[in-house]
């Protein structure tokens, strides 16, 4: 793990059904962090904290994190919940509270039972190690079905640094800014603002290409800290590349193992759109398709029904000439020039769609954009498991 960072993770009662549901991460001082946050309107009390501290001081030694319960439009009384979570990390780990982020996830619109946390926080603290990762990665589970850890290691002029990132989520995923919740622990030596560029850039590739179900939660939260603690430090911009490939690497690992633990998912699709007029058209037609309910229902039922593909690229909101336009299912193409390939291709698409990953290319043949998204099937036990998450 990297060096200074220690995790935790335990049952504190939020949670109906006894899992583990409050976590903390503790640096042993004061690290720099950046981060980006939900662009929806409506967002939880965490999330206005977090932005609060991340702009006065860029600075934070420790993160509280329960899940079960979102602290979201739960008004004053939620912001007065979230900054008695910091207040009782900071007391129990003796560090100014200013340095403590919050985050929550689970549902919305119900008051946080902060007394639990508090009562469980003493005990927390003392447990905290390094090789209780895992244990935090539990914790900040809901409907997911497995913790997501990634760790990888890099090098800066022969010194050694490593980066470990931990996420959550399953359902309410289309993140237009980050990811569910996010936490990143490295040992690197960096400045604040090359960290929060970093941070901004691989998330628009990573987390900002995937969708689950269209739904952006209120309360998404990509929080990153740097100790400092290694021998490795950013020094030139060929360093701040070269972590920044690595940071991206362990964000799209992430984001990949998110849709791959989509509510009731049983298939990941990598949508890829090249030779569009522009990046930000490719974006918008990957965006359209990877959205869409019929296109999502069947990769489910593994019919290779392209005319969903093409209504959903026709309603994207780009101009195109669809005449152009191939369609392929892995190296199978389906569609070439707006016209379909025949009951051969069909078939052998067919059998594309019944691997657990494939990819759809759509190849607009009309300039140099290109985009990614990754997506996954809609099936039966999203309805299930959507319709029975308050029971």
């Amino acid at each position: 793990m990297p060096k200074g960072f220690t995790a935790a993770g335990t049952a504190a009662g939020i949670k109906k059904n006894g899992k583990k549901d409050l976590g903390l991460i503790y640096c042993e001082k004061p690290a720099t962090v950046a981060g980006v946050f939900t662009r929806n309107r409506v967002t939880a009390a965490c999330v206005a904290l977090d932005r609060k501290r991340l702009a006065e001081s860029g600075v934070c030694q420790a993160i509280i994190v329960n899940s079960g319960n979102a602290n979201c439009c739960t008004g004053d009384a939620g912001m007065a919940d979230a900054l008695a979570m910091a207040n009782a990390a900071a007391s129990a780990l003796g560090i100014d509270t200013q340095h403590v982020m919050v985050a929550s996830t689970g549902v919305i619109g119900q008051r946080l039972p902060v007394q639990k946390v508090e009562k469980a926080v003493p005990e927390l603290a003392a447990s905290l190690a390094s090789d209780r990762f895992s244990d935090f990665a539990e914790s900040i589970m809901t409907t997911d079905t497995i913790p997501k850890i990634v760790t990888r290691r890099g090098e800066i002029d022969g010194a050694a640094y490593t980066v470990t990132g931990i996420a959550k989520g399953a359902g309410m995923i289309r993140p237009d800014m980050a990811t569910m919740l996010c936490f990143v622990c490295t040992d690197i030596g960096i400045g604040r603002e090359d960290l929060q560029s970093i941070v901004a850039e691989t998330n628009e590739k990573s987390f900002n290409c995937i969708t689950i179900d269209g739904d952006t939660s209120t309360n998404d939260t990509l929080l990153v800290l740097a100790s400092g603690m290694s021998d490795a430090y950013i020094k030139t911009a060929g360093h701040k590349a070269a972590f920044g490939k690595l940071m991206e690497e362990v964000l799209v690992t992430l984001a990949k193992m998110i849709v791959k633990d989509g509510e009731g998912a049983t298939k990941l699709v990598e949508i890829s759109v090249v030779n569009a007029p522009s990046d930000e058209d490719a974006k918008k037609i990957a965006d359209t398709v990877a959205n869409s309910n019929l296109v999502k229902t069947a990769f489910f039922g593994e019919d290779a029904n392209w005319g969903r593909i093409v209504a959903a690229m026709g309603r994207s909101g780009v101009d195109f000439a669809y005449d152009r336009v191939d369609i392929c299912f892995n190296e199978v193409r389906l569609v070439e020039n707006g016209l379909y390939a025949g009951p051969d291709a069909e078939k052998a698409a067919s059998e594309v769609l019944k691997l657990p990953e494939f990819t759809i290319v759509l190849d607009m043949k009309s300039g140099g954009g290109e985009a990614v998204v990754w997506t996954c099937d809609f099936s039966l036990d999203y309805v299930r498991i959507n319709a029975d998450y308050r029971s």
